[in-house]
């Protein structure tokens, strides 16, 4: 933080707030400075803007760096790169994880470089939520909850005792132990403060509160109107270490809503539209900002709900300015009256506060949603994006029913018998019907929406079809309580949804066993089963390995489908089922109205709740204080006998002067993708097959089968996760065609093989290695381990269409080149079959974005060459790349201050 009177620009002014004096970095006076009014800068690049001005210090921030804006405002573009340093960061247990032990590995890298081991520490506040873990293994029960945690516990007990240390180890490191919620409606509900405070040298500090996440979905809160964003682990330790993150100022699309939802419309359906538009639109690194009077309708969990799903729409942020709705739920969320005070008057005098009369910012482009034309829908079966409306979900499902199953003639008709049950199954039977993820569980309003249709099937009788496993996993136990107090949770529970624990359960894959019967039949019959799940991603062969269509709807939705059992039934038309009587009952009759759900939620959400549940929400129950650790040791004591903690090999041999880094030569393809590659592909965070590379070493090490856990569990272990690298069963590499699954072609031997075996022997042979793909590569969870596997496996570049922004980050980060064709080529257009080799020429002084040249070397002899873009894309980068990776940049920096 700058000390006032260094103030390059002058811009250092004061707000008195009940009676305390906080001092802030002024836009409108920069403004002034500059000959520019902000006013019409987009909010969300305000605070970038005033993250230029409170560190300005001349060299990594200048003035030329704030007089950039200026720029964007004249043009609505800039290719002008600015730092930026986030308040504080978010993480997550699968992804927080391997942060600490990335940091434990540092602490142990820089003693090898006579460095001191307490330099690797957090310089921002960091928080880590765990909620990735809790399975459901156990549903439609009413112990399913304890039940659930107590195998959480016996599983994790090791990653526990790890991040148990962390807290104890580094400064400025908090865990939220299990149970809590899940990290982004935690961050909503309570971490989130809008604008942050802090005393230096006895001067209080105003700023915007901002934020980087190890989880995609960090978006979330910027329905709050904080700044933040999904980075990767790597990226996010460079941060937590004083790094700041170079970025090229984004364009900004302005959203425009109008009007107001319809009834029997929910925030789903809109996220849902809203994102459909936005990918259409393309925004993939560019932020998003949400204006116009549609925004006096919505309520502040709708606006997360939105922001939520930025990562699915492809922005960088999906951001809504601070206004009165703002005010009200940090009011209602049991945050200080005097911090929503101040809140209120720093936005106010920074020109951050909307009103509907405030003048519309300056936008790069625009596009325009009137509330009132959203229609109920759902998404699948296999992306966010893919939306259909409810009255076309059967037909949808039937036309995509042949790419899932494998065969043109596939009878949805044609039951099948499922052993030791009552019951058959068919085509397009939902056998998981899942309230999950932190995209609808954080929004009052559609789970009291699904607790009145539960309430309302009850009375008349109804079930799920007793093929479906239903759960319930809420997003923090605010939830259960205003569920509870309206009778709703009573309710649930009569029709199979209790409490399954509070996390991200089914929507991260941690669905949980279905039943081996079902799967029996499923594998037999070759079964496209179907999930129905209230998350945010729907990706192949995440939610289960026997489910093939994975549908996105609304809680509501979720326990309709649960009660009618099947996608294949239009039930916008057709009976749900049953009643006790044997009536027809339909949608319309289980549906509540908004008047009811707004009534509800009146009644049952409380400020006292908020204030009750984060009291103590560091503390943890019983189980998590008895956990064990050696608080005093400040580097780890390592066990080499563990499966799920150990010591990454990134810095072994590391000098204090990095290896110079030229050209590519003699490399082979491990693997041809084709487009829509998702992280979960890379790296998938589900079940460990026992037939499998991780399967194998697991069983190696005396862990049986039912103690795999999953990949998402074990990513402190890079042993399991590079074995797990393009392991998820749904990839498809173009080199083996017909076969699904991890699997590649050695060449020149010719033999088919898991593709890290593949990797293993051409290391051994010395042969480095590179991946082509098509567009979107790397879309999803900003999964670092889908970067770091790559690297492990001797990957040296990644040669795509397009690439997805966290994941061409993350690359970088870890030392793999990310390069683009040019021109309109692709694999297909050159013609690649995987049985060449590979040059990649001119890397001997990499500049940001320049051109390279690719030599492909074909079997029978010939050459062809053309150019591809190094998506190396800021000086900075370029830095990374050099010293092997970013981590290694700032270990070096490190030991070299000390």
């Amino acid at each position: 933080m700058r000390m006032i009177g260094q103030d390059s620009l002058k811009t250092s002014r004061t707000l008195s707030v009940d009676g305390k004096e906080y001092t802030y970095f002024s836009l409108p006076e920069a403004g002034k400075a500059l000959g520019t009014d902000f006013s019409r800068l987009p909010n969300s690049l305000k605070v970038l803007l005033e993250n230029v001005l409170r560190f300005e210090d001349g060299r990594a921030y200048t003035v030329e760096d704030a007089k950039a804006f200026t720029g964007w405002l004249e043009n609505a573009h800039s290719e002008r790169e600015v730092p930026f340093r986030p308040t504080r960061i978010l993480m997550q247990d699968f992804t927080g994880v391997p942060a600490v032990v990335d940091l434990a590995a540092m602490r142990d890298g820089i003693l090898k470089l006579g460095g001191e081991p307490r330099r690797v520490n957090p310089l921002v506040p960091v928080d880590l939520v765990i909620d990735h873990s809790v399975m459901v293994d156990v549903a439609g029960r009413a112990d399913a909850l304890q039940k659930n945690v107590d195998i959480e516990y016996e599983r994790n007990g090791e990653r526990y005792e790890f991040l148990r240390w962390g807290q104890a180890a580094f400064d400025n490191f908090r865990v939220v132990p299990p149970g809590s919620g899940i990290c982004h409606q935690v961050n909503l509900e309570h971490l989130a403060q809008v604008v942050w405070t802090r005393s230096e040298a006895g001067i209080a500090y105003a700023y915007p509160d901002s934020c980087y996440g190890t989880d995609s979905h960090t978006t979330m809160v910027n329905g709050l109107g904080v700044l933040g964003w999904g980075v990767g682990g790597i990226e996010a330790e460079a941060a937590m270490l004083g790094q700041p993150i170079a970025m090229l100022i984004p364009d900004v699309i302005g959203f425009r809503l109008t009007g107001r939802l319809r009834e029997g419309v929910t925030a789903t359906d809109l996220v849902l539209t809203v994102t459909q538009m936005l990918r259409k639109k393309g925004v993939v690194g560019k932020f998003v900002e949400f204006f116009g009077q549609g925004l006096d309708q919505l309520p502040l969990a709708d606006r997360a709900t939105i922001g939520n799903m930025a990562p699915e729409y492809g922005a960088t942020c999906g951001f809504f300015p601070v206004d009165s709705v703002t005010l009200d739920y940090l009011r209602l969320s049991g945050r200080e009256e005097s911090r929503i005070k101040l809140v209120e008057q720093y936005a106010k005098a920074q020109g951050m506060w909307r009103e509907t009369s405030t003048p519309d910012p300056v936008f790069t482009d625009t596009l325009e949603l009137d509330l009132s034309t959203v229609q109920p829908s759902i998404a699948g079966p296999k992306r966010p994006q893919d939306r259909v409306l409810l009255s076309d979900a059967a037909p949808a499902f039937l036309r995509e029913l042949p790419g899932l199953s494998g065969s043109p003639n596939a009878d949805v008709t044609k039951r099948h018998g499922v052993a030791n049950a009552n019951h058959d199954i068919a085509h397009g039977d939902v056998v998981i019907a899942a309230i999950t993820s932190c995209t609808n569980t954080s929004n009052p309003y559609v789970l009291v929406a699904a607790g009145l249709v539960a309430r309302k099937a009850r009375a008349l009788g109804l079930q799920p079809k007793p093929w479906v496993k239903t759960s319930l996993a809420p997003g923090s136990q605010v939830v259960t309580d205003y569920l509870n107090r309206a009778n709703l949770q009573e309710d649930l529970d009569a029709i199979g949804f209790q409490t399954v624990g509070y996390g991200c359960t089914t929507c991260i894959g941690n669905s949980g066993p279905i039943s081996d019967d079902i799967v029996d039949a499923i594998e037999a019959n070759k079964l496209v089963a179907v999930s129905v799940l209230s998350g945010n991603r729907n990706f192949e062969g995440r939610i289960h390995p026997n489910v093939r269509a994975n549908y996105l709807a609304s809680p509501p939705l979720v326990v309709a489908y649960a009660l009618a059992g099947t996608i294949t039934k239009d039930i916008t038309k057709e009976p749900i089922a049953q009643d006790k009587s044997g009536k027809d009952v339909f949608l319309k009759d289980i549906w509540p109205t908004q008047a009811e759900i707004n009534e509800i939620v009146a009644q049952s959400l409380t400020r006292e709740m908020f204030q009750e549940r984060y009291a103590h929400v560091f503390e943890g129950t019983a189980q998590w204080q008895a956990i064990k650790i050696d608080a005093d040791s400040e580097t780890y004591r390592w066990n080499s006998g563990s499966t799920y903690v150990q010591n990454p090999p990134y810095f072994e041999g590391m000098t204090m002067e990095p290896e110079a880094r030229g050209g590519i030569e003699g490399a082979r393809i491990l693997a041809k993708l084709g487009d829509s590659i998702t992280t979960d592909h890379i790296s998938p965070a589900g079940s460990i097959k026992k037939a499998s590379p991780a399967g194998e070493y697991l069983l190696e090490h005396q862990v049986r089968q039912a103690d795999f856990n999953s990949y998402g569990a074990r990513r402190g272990n890079h042993e399991v996760m590079m074995r797990g690298t393009f392991a998820n069963i749904r990839i498809k590499n173009e080199m083996v065609p017909g076969i699904e699954g991890g699997i590649t072609k050695h060449l020149p031997s010719g033999d088919v093989l898991p593709i890290y075996d593949a990797a293993m022997r051409y290391k051994s042979e010395g042969v480095p290695l590179v991946i082509f793909g098509g567009k979107e590569y790397g879309t999803g969870s900003s999964r670092d381990w889908a970067a770091k596997g790559t690297f492990l496996l001797g990957v040296k570049a990644v040669i795509t269409e397009s690439f997805e922004r966290i994941h061409r980050s993350n690359l970088v980060g870890m030392g793999v080149l990310p390069l683009m064709f040019k021109n309109g080529e692709s694999r297909e257009t050159l013609g690649l079959t995987g049985e060449e080799t590979i040059d990649i020429l001119g890397l001997e002084e990499i500049k940001p974005r320049m051109d390279v040249t690719l030599v492909i070397h074909r079997p029978d002899g010939t050459e062809h060459r053309t150019t591809l873009l190094c998506r190396v894309d800021t000086a900075d980068e370029v830095e990374y790349y050099r010293q092997g990776g970013i981590l290694h940049y700032v270990l070096r920096s490190m030991a070299q201050a000390a």
